[in-house]
Formats: structure tokens, sequence, C-alpha cells
């Protein structure tokens, strides 16, 4: 494993080759104001001769992981009668921080791949994108994805009341997302082309995963259980074998930031799953752990956990997905929460260079489910077991 210099040494070296890069706006844009009507023309119009966009207008959302802005666009009467698209929704990676971040770990490559190639064969309530691409060489990108404000009620934050229901209807939705990674062909040869969970995790470290994760961890004194707290030296190492025990588990197709924020609620009130950036060939037990114990309050998690677990594990086999009894499911959950916390303490203590992830208030309120749900079923115990 690299020391914090040599990783410090390598990220200021791609800061560096990143920063001196030049880039062609025609191809890709390198940010949302040289976004040009011929390009918008070329990329929404290209399956409608005749079909032109006339003018657009961006709507700036918040800055994040990723740059995010809104887009307004007006077509000649070919794009009109079309019925394409006049509100999307884009996100790019255009900031340095925001290309070292997604490029290195291999986020940015993850979602254009996904919605392009494995969005089209999933049943599942998420948006569906009008044009994803990416540059290897400098890890500029862009996902331009149908705007759902007028068919979404709720797109959900921390504060988001999650009901039995809701809660059954995210994991049905995951169920088919893994269910498909095992069993549909068209979606396994694609996969094959993703990186592993654990390939993706090792990727994190060049920019400061481990210290950033860990520096939270300490941080988060009032936000995390004492007991858990006091063994804050054997957090990284537990996380870390949660990672590689996924070498000997079967790989699906997994989300790999599930938390709440990145549901919503549509109009019909069934819940929708976006920002697939993290996808993987990786194991269902982290979707599982990390879905529940973000999006529900503790007292719900604690009194519903069990009865979700049988309800996940009966909706993934009926999806495709091996048939799992609920001992070895129950491991997993357990196992697998380990790396949801690190996604949450490294976005409550940025590294140095990364972008400010999430408001602080979503981080804390993160950090302190996670933590008291490892606590509640001793997650740190379970590597001995089984």
């Amino acid at each position: 494993m690299l020391t914090q210099d040599q990783v410090k040494e390598a990220y200021d070296k791609e800061l560096q080759r990143l920063g001196q890069k030049v880039y062609d706006p025609a191809v890709l844009p390198v940010s949302f104001d040289d976004i040009t009507v011929p390009w918008l023309t070329g990329t929404l119009c290209r399956e409608h001769p005749g079909a032109e966009v006339i003018s657009w207008r961006t709507e700036p959302v918040e800055q994040g992981t990723t740059n995010r802005a809104r887009l307004h666009v007006v077509y000649n009467s070919v794009g009109e009668k079309a019925g394409l698209p006049t509100r999307l929704f884009c996100k790019a990676s255009h900031g340095l921080s925001n290309r070292v971040t997604l490029g290195l770990s291999g986020a940015a490559e993850a979602e254009v791949n996904f919605y392009n190639y494995l969005r089209p064969f999933l049943a599942i309530e998420a948006p569906r994108a009008a044009f994803a691409n990416m540059d290897t060489e400098t890890f500029n990108s862009i996902v331009v994805l149908e705007d759902l404000s007028d068919s979404v009620s709720e797109f959900c934050t921390q504060r988001t009341v999650v009901t039995r229901a809701r809660a059954e209807d995210q994991l049905a939705l995951l169920a088919k997302v893994h269910g498909a990674g095992y069993s549909d062909p068209r979606v396994r040869n694609h996969l094959d082309g993703f990186i592993t969970w654990e390939d993706y995790f090792n990727n994190t470290l060049a920019f400061g995963m481990r210290e950033g994760s860990e520096e939270g961890f300490r941080r988060a004194v009032d936000l995390i259980p004492p007991r858990l707290h006091k063994r804050h030296a054997e957090i990284w190492p537990a996380t870390v074998a949660a990672v590689q025990l996924t070498r000997t588990l079967p790989p699906t197709l997994a989300h790999g930031d599930v938390h709440l924020k990145n549901w919503y609620i549509t109009g019909t009130g069934r819940m929708g799953l976006s920002d697939w950036q993290c996808v993987t060939r990786g194991h269902w037990g982290r979707d599982f752990g990390y879905t529940i114990a973000t999006a529900l309050t503790i007292e719900d998690r604690r009194a519903w956990e069990r009865d979700l677990l049988d309800f996940y594990l009966d909706h993934l086999n009926a999806a495709g997905g091996p048939k799992v009894s609920f001992d070895e499911g129950w491991i997993h959950y357990r196992r697998q929460l380990m790396t949801a916390l690190t996604w949450w303490t490294i976005t409550y203590n940025p590294a140095p260079g990364m972008p400010d992830m999430q408001p602080i208030e979503t981080a804390r309120e993160f950090v302190n489910r996670l933590a008291t749900a490892m606590d509640d079923i001793e997650s740190l115990d379970s590597f001995g077991e089984l």
C-alpha cells in the first residue's frame, strides 16, 4: 500500500498533468458556458434528420462531486414535432478537483458506461440519458439526462420520511438491478467491461480516501456511538477486509452509492434511483445495507431491518439472483456497512483537493445513522464468523 507521502505525490502529479491538458470543446464542452448550438444539435437531434436546436440557456444547480446545470432548449419545428426534450439535467466533471476525483476513481467512466450500455436493459425507475461521454485523457465528462422535475414529487434528502412501503420499494428496485446482473445475458455481457468493486475502492486511495475517512471518523466523536468510536484503530483494517471479501463472492451489477439523497419519489409514489457513478461488478450486500442504514431513522431501521432483509432476499431470488439464506445475508449486511461508512466519513472530512461533496448536515446525519447501525449489529465483530 502507498504511504501518505506517495499518495500525495501521485495526486499532485495528476493535478499537474490534467491542468496542462488541452480540451476540444467541439467534442465535449469545457464548461456549461462553452456549450454551443451546433454541439447541442449534434447531441440531441442526431436521430431526427432536419431537427435543430435554435437556442438554449442554462440554469445552474448545486455543485458537488459533479458540476451540475439544468438546460432549457428550444428546437425548430422539426424538433418540436419530434417531441425532443426541452429541459435537461447535466452532470459534468469540468472542474479540476472534479476530474481528479471522478477520473482517478473511475466514477465518470462508470456512469457514462452505465447510461450507454446498461440502462436500456433495466426495467426500473431511474433516469435515462440523451447523451453521455468522457475524454479518457483529461477525465472531462458530461452526462445529459432527462429532467425529471415534472414527474418527481420529491428529490430525497436526509429529512425525507421513508415509510416501510417506501423502503420495500427501494429494495425491490435494487433486487431487479442485482438480479439482472446475475441472470440477464445482455447486462452480463456489458458488465464484464466494468471494474470490480475492489479495484474501484483501491482507486480512491490515490486521492486520500484512507487519510480523509480515518480523520473524519475521529472528528465525528459526537456522531458515533462511544463503544464504536473507541475502536477507531480497527475501522480501516475492517474496511479493507470487507472490500477484499468481495473477491470470493459472486459479482453482480452494484450501484455503489445508494444513500438516501440519490433516491427520488415519483408523482405516483414510486421510489427511483439516480447518480450511477459508482457502478461496479460488486456484491449486493453493500447496496442493501447502505440503503436501509441511510434511508431509515435509527428507530425504524432497528425495527424493520430483519424483515427487510427477508423481503430483499426473496425479491433477489425472484429477479434471477441466487437463493441466499437469512444467516448468510445477515453476515454480508454486517460486514459491508464498513465501506458505506467510509464513503461518509470522507464526505464529512474531504481529503485535500477534493470538492465539498455534500452539505455538512447531510454528512452528519448519515455518519450517525451508519455508525449506529454498525454498532447495533456489531459489524466489527463479524469478520471472524462464517
